[in-house]
């Protein structure tokens, strides 16, 4: 491991647990799963969703050019330690496409890994629940995504206080 990948992971682990400590007091609670974001990105790009790597470890998704990490965004700092060892595994470059739900308050945390990954030499790019097609209710097409089973789940809760 090279002095920069190692500065690299260093920095993501410092900033993964003191953002883990932060945001475990806040409600984390996000519209559409990761994996829904995931498939609608690695479809577009023609890429391998959930590549498994000799150590185990499984990259978000593998194209021809990049070892792809997603992860929302308040695991930003997570999202770079994670690329990183997937682009050492793969020999692609690395990527990191955060998800931001709500994009003028987690601006922020793009621009925080942009600034990372100018000077580390990795792609940096954001998604918003545009990419994933919503519907007039905001359901996307991902039928095991967390916005059917809420709705689902409410549905059930409304026919259960009808039949009291």
């Amino acid at each position: 491991m090279n002095k920069t990948t190692l500065k690299l992971f260093i920095l993501a682990l410092i900033f993964s647990s003191n953002s883990a400590f932060c945001y475990n007091f806040k409600n984390t609670q996000h519209l559409h799963n990761e994996s829904s974001y995931q498939h609608a990105w690695c479809s577009m790009h023609n890429g391998i969703e959930e590549f498994e790597n000799k150590d185990f470890t499984r990259v978000d998704c593998l194209t021809d050019t990049h070892a792809v990490e997603f992860d929302f965004a308040n695991k930003w700092a997570e999202s770079i330690g994670q690329d990183e060892h997937y682009a050492i595994m793969t020999g692609k470059h690395g990527k990191v496409v955060l998800i931001l739900e709500n994009t003028k308050k987690q601006m922020k945390y793009y621009k925080r890994v942009k600034k990372v990954a100018k000077k580390n030499d990795f792609d940096v790019e954001y998604i918003t629940p545009k990419i994933l097609n919503l519907d007039e209710n905001g359901k996307c097409q991902f039928i095991d995504c967390k916005c059917h089973k809420n709705n689902s789940k409410k549905n059930n809760k409304k026919k259960e206080i009808e039949k009291i």
